[in-house]
């Protein structure tokens, strides 16, 4: 690779995929998406790959997505092997995600040395909840010893949407009273008050919530410890229930997590996999708006949210209570209003861009060091 602008490598490695896209100035110059995260043998040539085809820049940092980094990483921080250490000893938090995103950071150091690596972690847009919303009705003792408390995730998602939400709405962030919904393969929901995240419906791991794809999202801790006595289920046969056989997928009775599958699917499971989707979104949205004193506008992002009209409809026709009207619009081209004129509550959609804010996070974690390097991103 040459030198020319300045651009980042943003790695973003979820569940069972990988994103790496080449930001340079706020527009992507490359993108690749995997279906699936590769095993630490293959990362680094997935990356070394990916940049011998890149166009010609100068790389200036690689940021990493990191959907968990409990008390260790809590805003962007530049990676050192204290720091991985620190990660790793928490990675059972969120063990869908963060060993992946460690062996792509670690491939990515060996093919990068020269280059600071940044963790963007997905809780830090939710690192000043309100203590009530923070925290757990737990024993003081089990909060203390164990760290139990909301952290919420989608940071990243959160901070480009809010952003955009402004924008578009022509007010500052900071004034309005939103609530974002993040809808995809993980899905969740955020009340944004004056610019800072005041509830959200993950929260000490990215399984609490509204059903996922696969995920089962809250369910009652009674019917778990059931579950786990008289030898009904062991420990790892529950850990697999819950995070890889329940969600959309389980409602459908093992037809698809995917809500476009579900979409007129004909059978009464894929009906009522969705039914019970959007009756757990809506809800979670009116849960979250009483965290404000008002609702300028309900914000959907995520690849369900943004491409997806029967789902944002069918969310929509159950919040009139809050003055939401079902929207006028199936999926816009651009970042927009979905709602009809003049509605109440505005209803926009805005296209995820978590490259774009890792990209942005990146390059603020550099900036008290790196004066020479620019921060649009």
């Amino acid at each position: 690779m040459g030198t020319t602008d300045p651009a980042v490598l943003t790695v973003n490695a979820g569940s069972s995929s990988l994103q790496l896209h080449l930001v340079q100035n706020g527009r992507v110059l490359r993108v690749e998406h995997g279906e699936k995260s590769p095993d630490p043998a293959g990362a680094e040539r997935t990356v070394s790959d990916f940049l011998d085809a890149a166009p010609e820049c100068e790389l200036v940092a690689v940021g990493h997505r990191l959907v968990h980094g409990g008390d260790a990483v809590g805003k962007p921080t530049i990676v050192d092997d204290d720091v991985l250490a620190a990660v790793r000893e928490c990675a059972d938090l969120a063990p869908l995600h963060v060993p992946p995103a460690l062996s792509l950071v670690e491939a990515c150091r060996r093919r990068l040395p020269g280059l600071p690596h940044v963790l963007c972690p997905d809780t830090a847009f939710h690192a000043d909840l309100p203590e009530p919303a923070a925290t757990y009705a737990l024993p003081p003792e089990w909060r203390s010893r164990y760290g139990l408390r909301r952290y919420g995730f989608h940071g990243l998602s959160y901070a480009w949407t809010l952003r955009r939400a402004a924008e578009l709405l022509g007010r500052p962030a900071e004034s309005l009273h939103l609530v974002l919904t993040h809808l995809g393969g993980g899905s969740s929901v955020c009340a944004v008050r004056e610019g800072r995240s005041v509830d959200t419906s993950m929260g000490f791991t990215p399984l609490e919530g509204v059903p996922m794809s696969k995920r089962s999202g809250s369910v009652d801790p009674g019917m778990l410890l059931w579950l786990l006595s008289d030898s009904r289920l062991t420990l790892e046969e529950l850990r697999d229930g819950l995070e890889h056989r329940s969600g959309l997928l389980g409602l459908s009775d093992g037809r698809s997590g995917d809500t476009r599958d579900l979409v007129d699917s004909g059978d009464r499971a894929g009906a009522l996999a969705l039914e019970v989707f959007t009756h757990r979104v809506s809800r979670e949205i009116a849960a979250a708006a009483t965290s404000l004193d008002r609702l300028d506008a309900l914000v959907f992002t995520g690849e369900i949210g943004w491409d997806q009209p029967e789902v944002r409809e069918a969310v929509c026709r159950r919040l009139g209570l809050l003055g939401v009207e079902p929207p006028a619009h199936a999926d816009p081209e651009a970042d927009g209003a979905v709602s009809p004129p003049g509605a109440t509550v505005p209803v926009l959609v805005v296209r995820p861009r978590e490259e774009l804010q890792l990209a942005r996070d990146t390059l603020g974690a550099l900036a008290s060091t790196r004066r020479d390097i620019p921060t649009n991103g």
